[in-house]
């Protein structure tokens, strides 16, 4: 009987969860600094999934351009954006969130790439120049799932 119960419980408590949608790109709610309160996903990042995509050239490649002393072992760390050693103390997940979505409604003319956007600007390369592209076919740079994971990792990293 406790097995069936706490059965119940666990499929009660865990069928929202797996029915959670994303929230759309041009739906975020920033907040008038950039922070966005609500989790893009519906679901908790993975810190160590966000590590893995920080760390990643072909994921997040946060690495090129920030410094993390927690992956040290990660080659060729940039230094054009600050070192985020110590973020988690600086600002709040919310803030985190919406800087890692979209920097630009944080700071604006940072050279950060806005991660969770799809429209608003011009990609260049081969794959899109002299195209038109329908909305729906434009992806952002990191799935919502990757940004909550991302963001999961950064608020691990405290000041010693």
């Amino acid at each position: 009987m406790k097995r069936a119960i706490s059965a119940a419980l666990a499929a009660f408590i865990l069928v929202p969860m797996a029915h959670a949608e994303a929230v759309a790109p041009g739906d975020v709610a920033y907040d008038e600094y950039g922070a966005v309160a609500a989790s893009l996903s519906g679901q908790p990042g993975s810190a160590e999934e966000g590590a893995a995509a920080f760390g990643s050239k072909s994921i997040g490649n946060c690495v090129s351009c920030h410094e993390v002393t927690a992956l040290s072992d990660v080659p060729f760390p940039g230094n054009v954006g600050p070192s985020l050693d110590g973020v988690a103390d600086r600002w709040s997940e919310a803030e985190i969130r919406g800087i890692v979505a979209n920097a630009k409604k944080t700071y604006d003319g940072t050279i950060m790439p806005a991660f969770y956007k799809v429209d608003g600007f011009t990609r260049p390369g081969n794959a899109y120049t002299g195209k038109s592209i329908a909305p729906e076919e434009i992806t952002p740079l990191l799935s919502a799932q990757q940004i909550e994971d991302l963001v999961a990792f950064l608020v691990t990293l405290k000041e010693e």
